[in-house]
């Protein structure tokens, strides 16, 4: 789960993935995202190695067709809750402030800016329509956007 949120999915299209949005022989996945929208994007290498790895050791549902199951009876659908409710504890286990998947959406986008990605490329990953929506997600180094910035047209250096 962890490679999927590392692409900047959001918690509803992790729990809403079903094993037939993953193309396997084309390397893609369908990502399920808001207003019944879609998109089809790559499915990376280390992402597929760990979701196929995850769906052998899951092994078959006869209950849905969800890729994320719980591990406790009864057996079903994750829910947005709980995969919030599991990375809360993982962020204790681990000695760091409790987070969830959005956190790791604005981690993602802060880190991207940091290493020189443009917020229309953050954008694009995230899936947003707008560059102000992405503005909001990417938390700005001031120093870093110093080097970013483009002169004001007209005025003097």
């Amino acid at each position: 789960m962890s490679v999927l949120v590392r692409l900047g999915l959001r918690c509803r299209e992790l729990v809403g993935m079903t094993v037939d949005d993953l193309d396997w022989r084309r390397g893609e996945m369908v990502v399920r995202g808001k207003a019944h929208s879609f998109e089809v994007l790559p499915l990376p290498a280390d992402v597929g190695e760990a979701l196929a790895a995850y769906l052998l050791e899951r092994g078959p549902s006869t209950v849905t067709r969800r890729v994320f199951m719980t591990v406790t009876a009864p057996i079903d659908a994750m829910s947005a809750t709980a995969v919030n409710s599991v990375i809360r504890r993982a962020c204790r286990r681990i000695g760091v402030p409790d987070c969830g998947t959005h956190r790791f959406r604005h981690s993602v986008a802060t880190e991207l800016l940091a290493r020189g990605a443009s917020l229309p490329e953050i954008g694009q990953l995230l899936r947003h329509h707008h560059v102000q929506t992405t503005a909001i997600y990417a938390t700005v180094d001031k120093a870093a956007l110093v080097s970013l910035a483009q002169p004001w047209p007209g005025a003097a250096r």
